[in-house]
């Protein structure tokens, strides 16, 4: 990270060869800058540590209203959140909250926060909530908390999430329809005459929640359809047998060579992965065993084109700050649960059975 003294909006500027007035008006929330370039621009400021200082406020008998201000905290190790070899989910989500800000001259507040911190008391919360910052209307979360972190911030400010946080109070999030988007996969895997699909994910220090919701909408949807599901074929949904990455991709060979046809993964990017490990192991995707997953990311290069779920990203971080502008109006309105459409993207990984993918 740069030094405090050597942080500025030059430094941001060059770093992703903008140029300073173009940065100077994302802190301003000017109507012409692209929101992309916004939100970039806000994540890299949060990395380096950068705080915009406004102009000082006119005193209160000459301001005509308030300007609203929302913190945005996402849980995750930042090289993980930059990681782009299969695209940033995050920085979609991003995209969106920065496009509702743009339009309702609402300032974005930043900041990256561990997953491992556990309470607000932690000194890496001290920055984040000092005196100046406890003037937030409201916190957009972004990824899974700990439950002690979410339930935390609710007793101080109105709270929308952008995933799912289980185990939660209740808490007013913005998500995906999970059940449309797995019912629509295993509807596409068993058309073309897959009977045993296997489901697997992986653990993360954060409980994922979203990985629990998809599983469910899958045993759900294979109940209606009266398939059975054979408890190995499902891999890192019980907390009492995890495995790591390459020995839940062991399983999930071992469980395809026993008979599965078909695999469900929990998220696109652990879906290429499973796809990389069988062709390491002599599998052809699809004409030997089909792979799904669920988020329609980027494709890493030289991989295939994946079947997957389209998620609305930009849209769900869109709808999540109008809910908290909600919030905010309305400080004890019942919480909503507001889950957005998804649609089927065929891709080269799903196939019948023996047959090459159309």
């Amino acid at each position: 990270m740069a030094s405090d003294s050597k942080v500025n909006q030059q430094l941001i500027a060059n770093t992703l060869g903008l140029s300073r007035a173009t940065v100077s008006r994302c802190f301003t929330n000017h109507p012409g800058i692209n929101p992309e370039t916004r939100a970039k621009v806000f994540s890299l400021a949060s990395r380096l540590g950068y705080n915009h200082q406004e102009k000082r406020e006119p005193a209160a008998h000459q301001r005509v209203a308030k300007r609203l201000s929302f913190g945005v905290l996402i849980c995750v190790e930042l090289p993980n959140f930059k990681h782009t070899d299969y695209g940033n989910p995050g920085q979609e989500l991003l995209n969106g909250l920065s496009e509702f800000a743009r339009v309702q001259d609402v300032r974005l507040d930043l900041h990256f926060v561990r997953p491992n911190v556990l309470h607000l008391d932690d000194p890496s919360y001290d920055h984040i909530l000092s005196a100046r910052r406890r003037l937030w209307d409201g916190v957009v979360l972004i990824y899974p908390f700990p439950v002690s972190v979410v339930n935390e911030l609710r007793a101080r400010y109105p709270v929308v999430s952008l995933v799912e946080q289980y185990g939660a109070q209740p808490l007013d999030c913005v998500d995906v329809d999970h059940f449309r988007g797995i019912s629509r996969l295993v509807d596409e895997l068993t058309s073309l005459g897959h009977r045993r699909i296997g489901f697997s994910t992986w653990r993360y220090p954060v409980e994922a929640s979203w990985a629990l919701r998809r599983y469910s909408a899958f045993v759900e949807k294979l109940t209606a359809m009266g398939l059975e599901l054979d408890p190995a074929d499902v891999i890192n949904v019980s907390h009492r047998s995890p495995l790591g990455v390459d020995a839940a991709h062991a399983r999930a060979l071992e469980r395809t060579r026993d008979g599965v046809t078909a695999w469900i993964c929990a998220a696109d990017h652990q879906a290429y992965d499973l796809i990389a490990y069988f062709r390491k192991h002599g599998l052809r995707i699809p004409q030997d065993v089909s792979v799904a997953g669920f988020d329609g990311i980027t494709r890493p290069a030289g991989a295939p084109l994946l079947s997957t779920v389209q998620v609305p990203y930009r849209q769900i971080g869109l709808t999540g700050g109008k809910r908290l502008l909600d919030l905010v109006m309305k400080r004890f309105e019942s919480n909503q649960h507001i889950l957005l459409n998804c649609e089927l993207r065929l891709g080269e990984t799903i196939a019948g059975i023996g047959q090459k993918s159309s």
